[in-house]
Parts: C-alpha cells; structure tokens; sequence
C-alpha cells in the first residue's frame, strides 16, 4: 500500500486533520491518481475542498513519478539538441504551484488564471535534481522549435528577430536543462596526443567554445617594434565578410560549441564596415571581443549600442619608457586613460603584454599599477617572427623563477591571470589544479582556436607562418577537419609521453622563433623533468 503523506506532502499539510483519513485509505497502487481525483470529485461538496485540489494533486503526482525514475544520461549518445526525456510540461488553471511546492507560498495565495499556465517538471541533466516551475514564453518557444523541427532561420524570420536571438534561445533551454545537447565535437582524441593507453579527465580535452581571430584589416595607427605580421594583404570585403560570420555560425552549431569572434588587426577599428561587422556577428548570436588599440568615447558608446564585446584588450611592454619605445611615444598615458575609460561605460577590459628579455622584470611592477584599473592582465611570450625577430626572448633558464614569482604575485593581485602553459609544469610540482589559458586547456592552435587574415589566409596561430588553407576556397570546416590542422592540434611528438600533456604542449610559435621543429621539439623553456615518466 503506497502511503499518501509520502506521494503527496504539500496536499496532506494542506488538507485539515479530519480529512486526511479520507484519502488515506482505499488507495491500492493500480491507477492510483485516478482513484485519487475520484475520491477528490465524489467528497468535494460534502467537505467543500478549495478548487484548486486536483491541480495540486496531478503535479506532485508527476513529481513523485519522476522521482521513482532511474536516473537517465543520454546526452553522450545524442547526434543532436532534443527536449529533456523525462520534462512533463503540464498545464494549471491556477497561477503559483511551483512556489507553493517548493513551500515559497501558501495554496490559499494560488489565483486563477484565465489562460491556464504551463508548469516544467524535469530532472536536471547535470545536477539530477528535480525542477518545478513555471515555464516562461521563451521555454516555451525553444519546445516548440525542437518537438516540431523547426529551422532556426525560419524562426527568426517569422519573428523578425536576428538569427542570434533564436539561436540563445536554444542555448538557455540546454543551460537550463529542458534541453539536451550532445556534448562539444571540439576535442581531442587521448591516442591523437598520448604515445600510449593514458586515461585522461574529458574536460581537459574537449572544449565549449570555439574562437576565430580575425585580423580583418593590416592597416594599424601603430608601429610596434615586435609585430608579427607588416605584410600587405588583399583587403577584406564586406560581402565576403557576412559570409564568413554566416559560415562561422554554422560551424559552431554543428560541432555543438558557443561561437566568438575576435576582431583584430592591425587596428580592426580601421577597417572601415567594421561597425557593419561587428553588428552582424551579433546578430547571429556570437560573442564578439575586440583585441585592438585605445579609442575614444564616441566610438565605444556605437559598440555599446549594439551590444558590449565580452572583452576589450589592448597591449602594454612595460613601464612607460620602455612601453613607449616599442609602442610609440606617449602609448603609456594614452593606453591608461583608454582603460579608466572602459571602465567609466562597463566594458570588460584585458592587457596583454609581449614577454622579453628587455621587459620580464618590468610586469610584476607593472601589474602594480594595473591594479583596480584593468579587469585581467597576462603576457604572451615573444615568438622572434617578423619584427619580433630582433628582439631577444627571455633566457630559458630564468623563466621557472618568473613564474613563480608571478604565480605568487597572483595570490595577492587580482588582475594578474595565467595563461602561459607552462605554469601546469610549477602547478604540478606544487601539488595544485591545474590552470587553463584564454584558449582553454593546452594549446589552442587549429584545436579550439583559428586566425583568419583579411585575404582569407587560415592559420593554426597567428604568431607563426601556419598556413591551413583558405576560407573563400575551401571552408571553414574543411580546413578544420584537413590532415594538417589535426597535426597542429596533436602538437609535437616531443610531448607524448609527458604526463601533463593535456593542459600544456608549450607553444608553437616560441618553438617556431628558435628555429625548432614545431612537430617535433620540444619548447625550448619546457623544464618538467617527469616529461618521460
């Protein structure tokens, strides 16, 4: 015999002491809700029960059922986004049983809605714990749009609203769990980059999002002594450009993974549809970043109009001397009041510095006066391409002490961040979790991460000459999938039988600027000595 307090707790402290016997008894398991709404109908003018019983009973019900359900996880054998197997969605004439469920409110508070509202009742897929609650227009509109098929463009177009807004849409239903998606289809495979059987945590292989760099233009109102790239390029046009935000969105959606795109350059604020740009790659639902120089007010408030980039960053060398002289004079002063200006209109902001030989004592100082004024500073270290050939890279056997003096210096600084993956080598002898970088895990080249140039030039990484092919001839999936982009993703042979492989393989384009292999040798400051173990 099923208990009824058990099956029905909200209605049982509801109900008044003399009553409770009534629904007590009698109640086999067979058909045992329609048993109870009998008993409810054949006592409801003799006990005068409040209107609002049935529903009541029908929802806690169908949480008791849920509950008895085994747990389900499918979302590793999905192809793709389906509804929640185990979401109800039951419709109430009275507003507010959720919260009188969840005991937020009494049922006497419940009032009648003239339409009749609908209630989600699921089983998260993440946490396992049971949902109540009221399902609102856009649940409600992201349910219709997977039970009937329905193509997102289409969508959007009946509604007309941008491509973007359906697309988050779909996005929230998944985050919050009416959803389930099939996990990301950016990962790598543990044989691609292990020289042997190795058992590795998922999440340090497969990512959520993927990042197109895109240098939309060369032209830059700077002339910075370390540049990677002064070539003259074919200039980007704007019709080719929407193409390119349409094929970047396709490939996010079908590989299961949040979109961004971060315009840069040269100065991407130069080229001159970049507000066009920008606007569209909102419109169709992807994040937008902008990895540039200081502007003003005017053109930061046209952005805002549009939508805030998730990040604005710029660079900085140094100390205001040594900033200057690689950057220009006055930089400094420039870039400062650029990032209490950021600040001021909301906008995220970063400073990224060039580590060098000139330069490695300057950032801990210069971190110091960053603080409180910038959302995240890091550095990359210099890759000797292009003009950065000239300079000269901090000496390999002083880097391990750099970064244990940055990594305490982070302790106390809340702006200093870690990107370099080389920091997992101090983390790991420290006995601490390991860190991602801005690209996630290990080295994001042709992984998680592309740089698209304005002629249409598709390299793993920026930083080095590593060509993958061209988006306006072959794709961008295409290139992606190509047998070269999986050689860069795999990274050199050097690191296969190194234990932490997964979140660090160095960097290419350091590799590249000493002359090495990148498919081969190691990075040259690498100083783990278990790499073999």
């Amino acid at each position: 015999m099923l208990e009824f307090k058990e099956i029905f707790p909200v209605l049982y402290a509801h109900l008044p002491s003399f009553v409770r016997s009534v629904f007590a008894l009698g109640l086999g398991e067979e058909c045992y809700l329609e048993r109870l709404l009998k008993k409810i109908a054949d006592k409801s003018a003799e006990l005068n029960f409040p209107p609002y019983l049935v529903d009541l009973a029908r929802l806690e019900f169908a949480i008791y059922q849920l509950g008895s359900d085994e747990d389900l996880s499918v979302s590793a054998e999905l192809t793709e986004i389906i509804v929640n197997p185990q979401l109800q969605l039951l419709k109430s004439e009275w507003s507010g049983l959720p919260a009188v469920i969840a005991g937020k409110a009494l049922a006497e508070d419940l009032k009648v809605n003239s339409e009749g509202e609908f209630i989600l009742l699921f089983r998260h897929p993440q946490s396992r714990k049971i949902v109540v609650r009221k399902a609102t227009e856009r649940d409600l509109l992201a349910l219709k749009i997977m039970a009937e098929e329905l193509p997102l463009e289409r969508v959007a177009q009946a509604g007309s609203v941008a491509l973007g807004v359906v697309e988050q849409v779909i996005r929230e239903g998944v985050s919050n769990g009416i959803l389930l998606s099939p996990p990301s289809l950016i990962r790598r495979s543990p044989a691609a980059i292990f020289s042997r059987d190795k058992d590795c945590d998922n999440d340090f292989l497969s990512s959520n999002f993927f990042t197109l760099q895109w240098h939309v233009t060369q032209k830059c109102d700077l002339n910075c002594r370390h540049c990677y790239d002064r070539s003259d390029r074919q200039p980007l046009l704007l019709a080719q450009g929407l193409r390119i935000l349409d094929e970047l969105s396709s490939f996010c959606r079908a590989h299961f993974v949040r979109g961004q795109v971060s315009f840069s350059g040269g100065n991407p604020l130069l080229y001159p549809d970049f507000m066009v740009l920008y606007e569209a790659a909102v419109e169709r639902g992807l994040q937008v970043a902008i990895l540039g120089n200081p502007t003003d007010r005017k053109t930061l408030e046209k952005l805002l109009a549009i939508k805030a980039p998730v990040f604005y960053q710029i660079s900085l060398e140094g100390l205001s001397e040594h900033n200057d002289y690689m950057r220009g004079s006055g930089h400094f002063e420039k870039a400062l009041a650029f990032l209490d200006l950021l600040q001021d209109v909301g906008i995220y902001s970063m400073v990224m510095l060039t580590l060098t030989r000139a330069n490695h004592d300057q950032v801990l100082p210069l971190a110091e006066v960053l603080r409180g004024r910038v959302d995240l500073f890091t550095f990359n270290r210099l890759a000797m391409v292009g003009e950065g050939a000239s300079l000269y890279s901090v000496e390999p056997q002083k880097y391990r002490d750099f970064l244990e003096q940055y990594l305490a210096a982070a302790e106390h600084n809340p702006v200093i961040s870690l990107k370099d993956n080389l920091f997992n080598i101090v983390k790991e002898e420290q006995a601490q979790p390991w860190s991602g970088g801005c690209a996630g895990y290990g080295c994001g080249a042709a992984f998680n991460f592309l740089s698209l140039l304005p002629d249409g030039e598709v390299h793993a990484c920026r930083k080095l000459p590593s060509l993958l092919g061209n988006i306006f001839s072959e794709g961008l999936s295409e290139i992606y999938h190509s047998a070269l982009a999986e050689r860069y993703r795999q990274g050199s042979s050097a690191c296969r039988d190194c234990q932490i492989r997964p979140v660090c393989g160095g960097c290419p384009a350091v590799v590249y600027g000493f002359g090495l292999d990148v498919f081969k040798d190691k990075d040259p400051y690498c100083f783990y000595a278990s790499a073999a173990s």
